[in-house]
């Protein structure tokens, strides 16, 4: 048996040396591997680094993504492989020295079709830190189950991922046209197809989230845009989770609206009732995530509560608004527009 561990990069020359580290640190006890890295034609040092790590250690083999996005760099990696076994890996994450042969085990286990670890946080910086905290918090997230770091058991998506190779090439391995949400849909594919998608804690890696709010809010506003290109492929959502910012993102925008223009055509009765009505659902909004900051800097430190609530509202506006961005997205237009463009 031969594992191939596929690693989709563009523009990381400030991880891909720790990534690297981190990945021929794997304790594979004799095992046959490689590292295929699809590398999105980077011009900021990745490639030289890549180049460098590549004639060091005969297992490294880089793969050009001409695609440049994720999903095109996975498929071509997928596609040179010579392993039974595909381990998805990530830059901007740090991996224990068992986490590839944990995966392996837990597919062989339990038989399922995909198989990963909980999505574990490592922060640098105060805003960092409570992005991080909150990124485990259900009140950010709606309760997925990759966030719990605790949970074993079958989930509907999972971080990074470990198939058998055959398993992705009956799926017809990611779909480019996506740009964000390629793991998502295919894990919904997956799923709809009969598949099953097991957790373990036991596969432990680190995730490095956005360390600056503007960061954050970028990346779930592209998030939220994808995820309805996914729901529209599929004409389901995997989750009621993911449509919920989108409701309370419409939801205040709609009670406003209203009020304008009944200000304008002189119905100061509904005016003032969209307005009674939209202070009483920014009341609710602001009680829960104090709620929720409270819940979490109690776990995580007091020292990040006064950031929280902003971290929250930048969580659900920055989804909602993307998702709301997507549904008027033509269907069927895969450019993807400004959308189309990775931020980090």
């Amino acid at each position: 048996m031969m594992i191939s561990a596929i690693v989709p990069c563009r523009n990381e020359v400030k991880e891909i040396r720790t990534f690297l580290d981190s990945a021929l640190a794997q304790q594979l006890d004799g095992m046959d591997w490689e590292i295929l890295v699809a590398d999105g034609r980077s011009d900021d040092g990745t490639r030289e680094a890549l180049e460098e790590y590549a004639r060091a250690h005969g297992r490294i083999r880089i793969i050009d993504n001409r695609g440049k996005i994720v999903s095109t760099g996975l498929n071509a990696a997928i596609r040179a492989s010579r392993g039974s076994i595909i381990v998805r890996l990530d830059a901007h994450t740090e991996y224990a020295p068992d986490y590839i042969r944990r995966c392996v085990e837990v597919l062989g286990i339990t038989g399922a079709d995909n198989v990963g670890g909980p999505a574990r946080t490592r922060s640098n910086g105060l805003v960092g830190r409570a992005i991080s905290a909150a990124y485990h918090s259900r009140f950010a997230t709606g309760g997925a189950r990759f966030h719990d770091d605790t949970f074993e058991g079958y989930v509907d998506t999972v971080t990074y991922g470990c198939w058998r190779k055959t398993t992705l090439q009956k799926l017809g391995l990611f779909d480019e046209t996506f740009v964000r949400n390629q793991d998502d849909e295919l894990n919904l594919r997956l799923v709809l197809s009969g598949g099953k998608i097991w957790q373990s804690p036991a596969i432990v890696s680190w995730y490095q989230p956005r360390g600056k709010l503007s960061a954050l809010f970028q990346q779930y506003f592209q998030y939220g845009f994808w995820k309805v290109a996914v729901i529209r492929k599929h004409r389901t959502a995997a989750s009621w989770r993911h449509l919920v910012p989108g409701g309370f993102v419409a939801g205040n925008m709609a009670l406003l609206l209203i009020a304008v223009w009944a200000s304008v055509f002189g119905a100061k009765w509904l005016a003032a009732s969209a307005i009674s009505v939209w202070e009483g659902f920014a009341l609710l909004y602001v009680l829960l995530s104090l709620a929720a900051s409270v819940n979490t800097a109690r776990r995580s430190g007091w020292v990040m509560f006064p950031l929280l609530p902003m971290v929250y509202a930048t969580y659900h506006l920055s989804y909602g608004l993307g998702f709301l961005a997507g549904l008027l997205r033509r269907p069927g237009d895969h450019s993807g527009g400004v959308f189309a463009v990775l931020t980090r």
